[in-house]
């Protein structure tokens, strides 16, 4: 099985990827090991002054004026991990838990926390081992990190609580420990602290998101060529000169990713034709300039993960100087803004692909297709409900769409008193990334179908690899009404798997 190393300069959107959803195993690097080493010295140095130290020698937020005897900080730190463990509600998903545990050893491998090579050891050895903590949806704030979140992690590190074992089956942590050989972590001075202090749930599930989106928006470029085609529009709009004249890099994008899959169609320029058309309608002339500024929102916030991913979120931090010292890097502002930012995009490309979704089943719109692409309007309801599955779809990602970060609730009694809501937006923002999965799906089905009602014309070798696969992957193509639900998962499932850019790869080469 592939490995990823962790080294003190961070890791890379891969890594995660590979951790979180691949089970790819983790090692820790020899430069890792020694950095850890050299901070926890100066960790220990300091726990042994009679001065007090933020998080190695009092207490937490707004319990930070106390000084902790050194007979009590064992305690403290074992008591920060059980009290922050305060989560509630349904669990997070497996990937995203894994996400979390990883990105916190990234952090701790830095050199910057004083953690102990051995917990970063074990932290690595339960990722290995498939362990997979209870984490629930609330408790997060996005400042001072993803706490409680982070707490039900380290609380499995302990060996207390719960988590879910290689099988699936969730059982006390302990036991899963004790099962696959690891020992539990008794936190020293700073550890407990050092383990729940980052950005790592929201940065895990940004990452996630933009991989997500990566393949959606290809998908949506495809779709939407599918639909110009069915609505026999026009591909002169996609010419590279004139997005040329409005530099934006997407937009050139997703303009050259439509005009590929349209290379060699019958469909297109026939609007001139029995009821002539100076232009096509803004969903489907517009369609680059709309997914070109997702693509380049999406640009915007890959470059925010990537500063985060080689960052070290932990408060106070080990400088290399050997200061110990409190800042405020645990904030999630920076996370929270593109997280919202792209949940805006996501609703809007959503809300394009309906609009052509609604045109190709308007008789009035469609320039010559069936009602509802039915197979006897009337009779047959065609596709009517899918449209309306798709319209709540959407309506649902414009109320995702606002932003998480514009809030903020005061806690720690008024310590912490300006929050990011970044884990908010991130939950929300995974919702709309399953919405946008089925959007798009729904166009698919709908602009296939379409294509294939214009007898006499012969679509894009593209589009015709598009439907060869899709109905080979159980998507029904047109005819009398039939059990549509099952239809359109197929279409969500194929989408979804990346199986409709592998599709058209073959034919136009790589999309971007």
């Amino acid at each position: 099985m592939h490995s990823v190393v962790v080294g003190t300069s961070g890791v890379t959107a891969s890594d995660v990827l590979a951790v979180a959803r691949g089970g790819a195993r983790v090692e820790l690097s020899g430069e890792a090991v020694a950095a850890l080493a050299a901070a926890r010295e100066i960790v220990e140095a300091l726990a042994a002054k009679p001065e007090p130290v933020y998080g190695v020698s009092t207490g937490f937020g707004a319990l930070a004026t106390r000084h902790i005897s050194p007979e009590l900080r064992a305690q403290l730190q074992r008591n920060i991990v059980r009290s922050h463990a305060a989560g509630m509600g349904p669990r997070v998903e497996r990937e995203v838990v894994r996400a979390l545990m990883f990105l916190r050893l990234k952090t701790v491998c830095s050199g910057r926390t004083g953690v102990r090579p051995s917990v970063a050891q074990t932290m690595a050895d339960v990722l290995n081992a498939g362990i997979t903590p209870v984490v629930h949806e609330f408790g997060s704030l996005g400042c001072s990190g993803d706490l409680a979140p982070l707490s039900h992690c380290a609380l499995t590190l302990m060996g207390e609580g719960d988590a879910e074992g290689p099988d699936g089956e969730i059982r006390p942590a302990g036991e899963l420990l004790a099962a696959h050989g690891i020992e539990p972590v008794e936190l020293r001075e700073k550890e407990g602290l050092a383990l729940l202090n980052g950005t790592d749930g929201m940065l895990g599930m940004l990452i996630m998101a933009l991989a997500d989106l990566d393949n959606l928006y290809k998908s949506a470029d495809i779709t939407a060529a599918l639909s110009l085609e069915a609505l026999l529009g026009t591909d002169k709009v996609l010419a590279p000169e004139l997005h040329a004249i409005r530099p934006h890099p997407g937009q050139s994008v997703s303009a050259a990713n439509m005009l590929a899959v349209l290379k060699g169609s019958e469909l297109t320029g026939h609007h001139q034709d029995d009821a002539p058309r100076v232009q096509d309608a803004y969903s489907v002339r517009c369609a680059p300039q709309v997914a070109g500024a997702g693509r380049d929102t999406m640009a915007h916030a890959r470059l925010v993960a990537d500063r985060e991913l080689a960052s070290a979120v932990d408060n106070p931090v080990v400088l290399p100087d050997g200061r110990v010292e409190s800042n405020g890097n645990f904030h999630g502002a920076p996370v929270a803004y593109v997280l919202d930012f792209l949940a805006i995009v996501a609703a809007d490309l959503g809300s394009i692909a309906e609009r052509r979704t609604d045109r190709l089943l308007d008789k009035n719109r469609s320039h010559g297709l069936p009602p509802f692409l039915a197979d006897d309007a009337g009779v047959d309801s065609g596709l009517m409900i899918a449209q309306y599955t798709q319209a709540a779809l959407v309506s649902d990602m414009k109320r995702l769409a606002v932003p998480a970060s514009a809030d903020s609730i005061p806690s720690s009694a008024m310590q912490e008193d300006h929050v990011s809501m970044g884990w908010s937006a991130a939950r929300k923002l995974r919702t709309a990334v399953d919405n946008l999965t089925r959007i798009v799906a729904i166009e698919l089905y709908a602009a296939t179908r379409a294509v294939e009602l214009r007898a006499g014309l012969t679509p894009a070798p593209a589009s015709r690899a598009v439907i060869a696969a899709v109905r080979a992957a159980g998507v029904a193509g047109p005819g009398p009404d039939r059990f549509l639900a099952p239809d359109l998962a197929a279409a969500d499932a194929f989408v979804r798997a990346g199986a409709l850019v592998a599709a058209v790869e073959p034919v136009t080469g790589p999309l971007s």
